[in-house]
């Protein structure tokens, strides 16, 4: 988790989310390593700070729900925003990401955290998916 020199921000939308987002990710390596990053907000949807929870390999990240819910109850975040690349360039979430989405928001749920959105990021451009823009929150 880092708070220091991260840009503080109010998010209030997904492409201000996603172009947020697209600083954070290793752009050496967004289309070949696959990564989760994680933007803890406050209540005014100000950023708090960020996580890199993980990287894999090219087609997976294994992605620890806790550990996501620990560092938001730590830092006092009331809301979080979840990204993930895809070093394909496809942006439509696969079976995994819809299932890890839908429990993740269930966690966040549980312990009165917003989860504001998850976006998948490519490397190939700067287009984004987001499952808030989509219903799928």
């Amino acid at each position: 988790y880092k708070r220091g020199e991260f840009e503080k921000v109010k998010i209030s939308s997904s492409q201000e989310g996603a172009d947020l987002l697209r600083k954070l990710f290793n752009e050496d390596r967004i289309e070949y390593t696959e990564e989760v990053i994680i933007i803890y907000l406050n209540q005014g949807n100000k950023t708090i700070g960020w996580q890199k929870h993980s990287s894999g390999g090219m087609v997976s990240s294994v992605i620890d729900i806790r550990t996501i819910l620990v560092t938001a109850l730590g830092c006092g975040a009331m809301n979080i925003m979840v990204s993930h690349n895809h070093p394909s360039g496809q942006l439509y979430p696969s079976d995994s990401d819809k299932g890890f989405t839908k429990r993740l928001n269930e966690g966040c749920s549980a312990i009165g955290i917003k989860l504001l959105d998850h976006i998948i990021l490519s490397g190939c451009d700067n287009g984004y998916y987001s499952f808030s823009d989509k219903g799928l929150l």
